[in-house]
């Protein structure tokens, strides 16, 4: 079941559908087309709500808004369940995983309603007991985001879902929106991948300068899911201007998908073993060995030792040459006569 991590992008819709379906179909085919070209696996993430209960009715009159920024987004995003249900569906159309972060219980019951692939615990949520407890009895795969947790809150939210044995993967994250570049705090992934080895190690990533960098990195040191935020540019009329600096345009997550092929193309081979030498790699080393040659005229049945030889450039390995490599002292007795100067080869040994 952990496979379902392995080599996973999450891509977070969060509420950039404004309340639109349409506007959500949007995004989902836009970021589809981008999915197919690079032929990786990846999940469309929303993020659940049941907005008349998940906000306390004293808060969502006129007369309480500006309270907070978060309350009033979610209400002005907010998107019917049938609406949800069609957008799911859509990104299943479009051979996407589903996934949702559920923000409260109502929401968890939602995701078992529509069969959601994997459930995501959002940092703010990581030891909110109540509504984790609700997602184990679900029984589907996990993805948590530590962002400011604390080490022993990992632990515990870690070995919670483990004794329970729910599949989970675990996000390095930091909960800047936006993060900067020397925010990223990319050795938490050693530290995760450390303490928790079993698991899949995930990097949810905020950064607007320059991911292309923290994908050749994050991959080098054994990411194997990662999380950006995505949005599609807004029309005139549309109720914000332009896409925030956290979200990924289509084209931004095209190079970015670009990036974690040329990272694989980079590691390479299997870190578990020894690399296979390539054709191309012994020729040119054989170039630099050195052959050996006699440092003197010797006649037919002499033993030859290390003392009638020099070693020198070129190696001359198609006319069975030994080299200052391979020769070892022992009864090599020439079936011969050679002279000074001349490549010892196997050819010439009895």
């Amino acid at each position: 079941m952990n496979d379902i991590f392995n080599h996973l992008f999450v891509l977070e819709l969060a509420n950039n559908h404004w309340g639109s379906l349409a506007r959500g179909k949007r995004i989902v085919r836009e970021f589809a087309t981008i999915i197919k070209k690079h032929n990786v696996k990846a999940a469309i993430k929303l993020q659940f709500r049941d907005v008349d209960t998940f906000i306390h009715k004293d808060f969502t009159n006129s007369t309480k808004k500006n309270y907070s920024r978060y309350i009033d987004k979610t209400l002005n995003t907010k998107l019917s369940n049938v609406d949800f249900e069609k957008l799911l569906k859509y990104i299943k159309k479009y051979g996407c995983i589903t996934m949702s972060t559920p923000f409260d219980e109502k929401s968890v019951d939602f995701c078992v309603k529509l069969d959601v692939d994997i459930i995501k615990i959002a940092s703010s949520d990581i030891n909110d007991w109540i509504l984790i407890k609700k997602i184990t009895k679900t029984k589907k795969p996990v993805i948590i985001s530590t962002g400011g947790a604390s080490e022993i809150q990992i632990e515990n939210v870690v070995t919670y879902f483990k004794n329970r044995n729910i599949p989970i993967s675990i996000n390095h994250c930091v909960s800047n929106y936006p993060s900067e570049d020397h925010e990223l705090e990319l050795n938490q992934i050693d530290f995760l991948k450390n303490k928790y080895p079993d698991c899949v190690i995930g990097l949810s990533t905020h950064e607007y300068n320059d991911w292309h960098s923290s994908m050749l990195i994050s991959y080098a040191k054994g990411v194997r899911t990662w999380e950006r935020h995505i949005d599609i540019p807004y029309k005139d009329g549309e109720p914000q201007k332009e896409v925030s600096l956290y979200c990924s345009t289509p084209e931004q997550v095209d190079e970015w998908f670009s990036y974690y092929k040329k990272a694989i193309s980079m590691c390479g081979t299997s870190k578990n073993e020894r690399r296979t030498i390539s054709n191309k790699e012994n020729l040119y080393l054989q170039a630099l060995h050195r052959g050996l040659y006699l440092k003197k005229d010797l006649p037919i049945d002499t033993v030859i030792t290390i003392d009638n030889l020099y070693s020198a450039v070129p190696f001359q390995p198609d006319k069975n040459q030994f080299s200052s490599r391979t020769f070892i002292e022992g009864d090599y007795i020439l079936n011969k006569n050679l002279k000074q100067d001349d490549p010892i080869t196997f050819n010439d040994i009895k």
